[in-house]
């Protein structure tokens, strides 16, 4: 192999995002040189001088290596290109080295993908590519600051399709550029309007993720919707599902009916009903403060265009999207969406009913079924552990294969206790690094990472500060707590509970075992996951639709310590982690006093807190206890063949995907 072939093999091979998953595939591109944190793959090929090549040229095992890796790429993304599937999100987490994600929705759409390719689905993302991604955080004087970067997307392994697409705005036409990322045997669209076509101010439209005001939130969603759906259309896909992940790429159903229309419908509702059997929505709010609204005076002069092309009142298309409590004075985003959808469904069996009674009033609220979220285990089990579970479970954990995970039994409790203390290095040093903080290896580790929305209540445990202050104090059983997480720029009570969480970890009462770890992404997460003994979750019930945190934790043998909400209310068992108790379950959620409600259910945590810490260190300090092992090998059965994303993408292609193809 020359040393062009050379460049050209590994250029191609970090090119694909399957090596975000693809452990084998990353080990040997890191050998190449060790890659700076969040550094893409690609840069360091590109970064190879021909003196570089023609050193590898004299590393036979890296390039019989590399050959093998290439050839098994090639063989496995040779399926078939035209989606059945156009899967829509305003945001994809596959990779730190990607940024265009900024929590649990850009995840878990990064994980469908990753599902998608594994199962070998007809099924491609349609996102929005932004130059500047989400925002890192920093911790100044003790609260959050934030910094941006600049991302190109051809240094990102993008390819550019060609293709400029047109989106209809007041006065003008915004153009978008297409970009084109491969993950596995699934694409990724990426819409750019950064482009020298566009005006200054429309060249911004897709410059950051969430982050400006309602009018820059409404263009970005029609580049999503409207631009995404004219991109699927110029690659001559004909998808027979367009999946809404939630309802930012709802102005989708305009450029569908407008396709109706401009073949013979005659009204809208006749055009909607064409359209309705090609749409699914999932649905990821539970709370109406997190349905996308927009008031009429800022969305008028954009549906006017639309309706000004089909010949009609600007209400009625204004009534595509009522507000069940405004009317026409807000357009709906969700009712939209679930008006168009033939099928729609809530992130876990309790969400779904917390739906269906939220949009009971919205013609399509009360059919809301439901698919739990579940987590894509090749990219977040540590590689030591899926070493362990393909010896010792087979190749079939990783998609929830019941049978297989039914093997967790023979796991040997001494190589269990091993992995763990492994696998617990890499947090133990990144704290190390990044705060001076050190933790002592044989506490009980609890992790709490996740957005800083007040509803999450990251400093519940603060409520009661002498118990906890005597958890942290006490010798003979250990415990260190690390938080992580961001704050929305613009949520001020979020960056202030984020400020209280940093403060608390610099008192003499926190003992030097209560860390806050900044600039949370992908790979702290990951550093988390591998190296926490428990996984807190204190959300105000129900206002967790599903969360995925604690699912990715439990694959790597972390306990839930949790509030009976989203996914952790169907598969806790009483035994495969620990509930916090509701301060009392009898009383309605509306009637309870927040104050008092707190109080309780701190209380109640504080309580398992103490509880997993006898548990943990029953056995001694250093040596985890045979019933903690004993309590992880049933988590490990239980919760396995139910939390990840092979299972959750499954539910969908057998309950929704199929059906609705089927019946085309």
């Amino acid at each position: 192999m020359n040393p062009q072939e050379t460049r050209q093999h590994l250029r191609e091979l970090a090119s694909n995002l399957q090596w975000t998953w693809n452990h084998r595939d990353r080990a040997l591109l890191d050998r190449l040189a060790p890659p700076a944190a969040g550094e893409h793959p690609l840069t360091v090929v590109d970064r190879l001088s021909d003196d570089d090549l023609a050193a590898l040229a004299d590393d036979e095992v890296l390039l019989a290596d590399l050959a093998e890796a290439v050839t098994a790429l090639r063989s496995r993304v040779s399926g078939p290109p035209t989606p059945d599937v156009a899967y829509f999100s305003p945001e994809f987490g596959i990779s730190e080295t990607l940024p265009q994600y900024s929590g649990g929705l850009g995840i878990l759409a990064g994980d469908h993908l990753k599902a998608a390719s594994d199962l070998g689905l007809r099924l491609a993302g349609v996102g929005l590519f932004y130059r500047h991604g989400f925002f890192r955080q920093e911790i100044v004087d003790g609260s959050q600051g934030e910094r941006v970067e600049t991302h190109h997307a051809e240094r990102l392994g993008a390819i550019d399709t060609g293709l400029m697409v047109e989106v209809p705005m007041p006065d003008r036409t915004v153009v978008a550029r297409v970009w084109r990322f491969e993950v596995g045997r699934v694409s990724l669209l990426a819409l750019d309007c950064d482009v020298g076509a566009n005006a200054e101010a429309d060249r911004a439209i897709t410059d950051r993720l969430y982050s400006g005001d309602r009018q820059h939130r409404l263009e970005q969603e029609l580049v999503l919707g409207v631009g995404g759906a004219r991109a699927v259309a110029a690659l001559g896909w004909v998808p027979g599902v367009n999946h809404l992940n939630e309802g930012h790429a709802g102005f989708l159903l305009l450029e569908l009916i407008d396709r109706e229309i401009s073949a013979g419908a005659t009204t809208i509702a006749e055009a909607l009903d064409r359209v309705r059997s090609r749409v699914l929505f999932t649905t990821h709010t539970p709370v109406p403060a997190g349905i996308d609204r927009f008031d009429r005076d800022l969305i008028e002069p954009y549906l006017q265009l639309w309706a000004d092309r089909w010949g009609v009142d600007i209400d009625e298309v204004l009534a595509l999207g009522r507000d069940p409590d405004a009317g026409l004075a807000v357009f709906n985003m969700a009712a939209l969406c679930l008006a168009a959808a033939s099928r729609a469904n809530g992130v876990s069996r309790l969400h779904g009913e917390v739906s269906r009674e939220l949009f009971a009033s919205v013609p399509g609220g009360s059919t809301i079924t439901s698919i739990t979220n579940g987590v894509h285990a090749r990219t977040w089990v540590s590689p030591r552990l899926q070493n362990l579970f393909d010896e010792m479970l087979g190749p079939r954990w990783d998609d929830g294969e019941a049978t297989t995970w039914s093997r967790v039994g023979d796991l040997d409790a001494v190589e269990v206790r091993a992995q763990r203390r492994d696998t617990q290095r890499g947090l133990i040093d990144l704290v190390g690094a990044r705060c001076g903080t050190e933790i002592d290896p044989d506490s009980l580790i609890i992790g709490f990472a996740r957005r800083f929305a007040t509803y999450k209540r990251a400093d519940l445990l603060l409520r009661h500060p002498e118990r906890l202050a005597a958890i942290l104090a006490d010798t003979d059983r250990p415990v260190h707590f690390v938080f992580a997480g961001k704050a929305h720029p613009a949520d001020v009570p979020g960056k202030a509970l984020l400020a209280a969480i940093v403060a608390h970890g610099s008192t003499p009462e926190a003992n030097g075992r209560f860390t806050f770890l900044p600039d949370y992404d992908m790979a702290v997460a990951r550093a988390m996951y591998h190296g926490c003994d428990v996984w807190l979750n204190t959300p105000v019930r129900p206002h967790e639709a599903s969360g995925t945190s604690g699912e990715k934790a439990a694959l790597n043998g972390a306990l839930n310590c949790s509030i009976l909400d989203g996914w952790w209310a169907e598969m806790s068992d009483g035994r495969n982690g620990f509930d916090i108790a509701l301060h009392d379950p009898k009383v309605g959620f509306a009637d309870l006093d927040d104050a008092e409600r707190d109080l309780g259910e701190s209380a109640n945590a504080l309580d398992r807190i103490i509880e997993m810490a006898a548990e943990f260190h029953a056995d001694g300090v250093g040596n985890v206890s045979a019933a903690w092992v004993e309590r992880m090998l049933h988590a490990w059965s239980t919760l396995g063949p139910r939390v990840t994303a092979g299972r959750m993408v499954g539910d969908y292609e057998r309950l929704l995907y199929r059906p609705m193809l089927d019946a085309r």
